[in-house]
């Protein structure tokens, strides 16, 4: 009976450490369709020159440290997309607090972003799973109404 038991555990244990694995890789894969590091920081260059230049977005990032801006970004971008990376700094919520957001800045940020993915030539299958990965932040980042 004993063996019986060590044999089963062993085997629930081979069976979980496999099915992290296959997480592990499809969560990896947004990553990967984004073109990795590489690809993720041509998107957040081409992104950060978008949103200086429209005339929606610029006010809200003229002022501020761009490679810092851009270097958060591929990393928040990297993380969300299953990439190795980890976003250090304040939440979403701290980050964007008294920036009076409204949805209508949310929605032309998420617009010029859909230009910048387009622009690389990324999938639209793709742009969609990387835009619901990152919808629900709008919740922490829209504070205004």
């Amino acid at each position: 009976m004993k063996h019986l038991l060590r044999t089963l555990a062993t085997l629930v244990a081979i069976l979980m450490a496999l099915s992290g694995t296959a997480h592990a890789q499809a969560d990896d894969s947004l990553y990967q369709q984004l073109g990795g590091q590489p690809g993720l920081t041509t998107l957040m260059d081409d992104f950060m020159t978008r949103l200086l230049a429209d005339k929606r977005m610029n006010p809200f990032f003229k002022d501020v440290d761009h490679k810092h801006v851009k270097a958060q970004l591929v990393a928040q971008f990297c993380e969300v997309s299953g990439g190795p990376c980890k976003l250090k700094g304040p939440d979403m919520k701290k980050a964007h607090a008294g920036m009076d957001i409204t949805k209508r800045d949310f929605n032309a940020l998420v617009e010029v972003l859909q230009d910048s993915m387009s622009a690389q030539g990324i999938a639209f299958s793709t742009q969609n799973r990387l835009l619901a990965r990152l919808a629900p932040m709008h919740r922490d980042i829209i504070n205004t109404p």
